[in-house]
């Protein structure tokens, strides 16, 4: 039982968290900033959010330390939207995975546009 309450928490942090890195007005912060994943404790005292930004790593880490800077006013906020006993004390941590999902991405349509195009070639000849 405590183990889909856990996961239903990660998910409400996760879904109010995109929702508040949209309001922040930090020009450190990235437009394209994404929440990738959120891992709160058993017991609700620390929650490590993960970030991936659309331009890299690098301009995800400059997102994580103004992320930094504005986590009371993040913390306050997570606090009023969710109906917790104790908001947890966050964490954020810079993600490349959309990057190399990108690149992941990037190189399937190269192979699938190289095997259509050879296939083509085939039927031709």
């Amino acid at each position: 039982m405590a183990g889909y309450r856990m996961d239903r928490i990660n998910e409400d942090v996760m879904r109010e968290m995109c929702s508040i890195l949209r309001t922040l007005k930090d020009p450190r912060i990235s437009s394209m900033l994404s929440v990738v994943r959120v891992e709160v404790t058993n017991d609700l005292s620390y929650a490590t959010v993960y970030v991936s930004a659309l331009e890299g790593l690098e301009a995800a880490k400059e997102s994580v330390k103004g992320l930094k800077s504005a986590s009371g006013y993040i913390r306050h906020e997570l606090g009023s939207r969710l109906k917790l006993r104790h908001v947890p004390e966050l964490r954020f941590i810079a993600d490349n995975s959309i990057e190399k999902s990108a690149e992941i991405a990037g190189i399937l349509n190269q192979i699938n546009n190289k095997s259509t195009s050879g296939g083509e070639e085939n039927e031709d000849n």
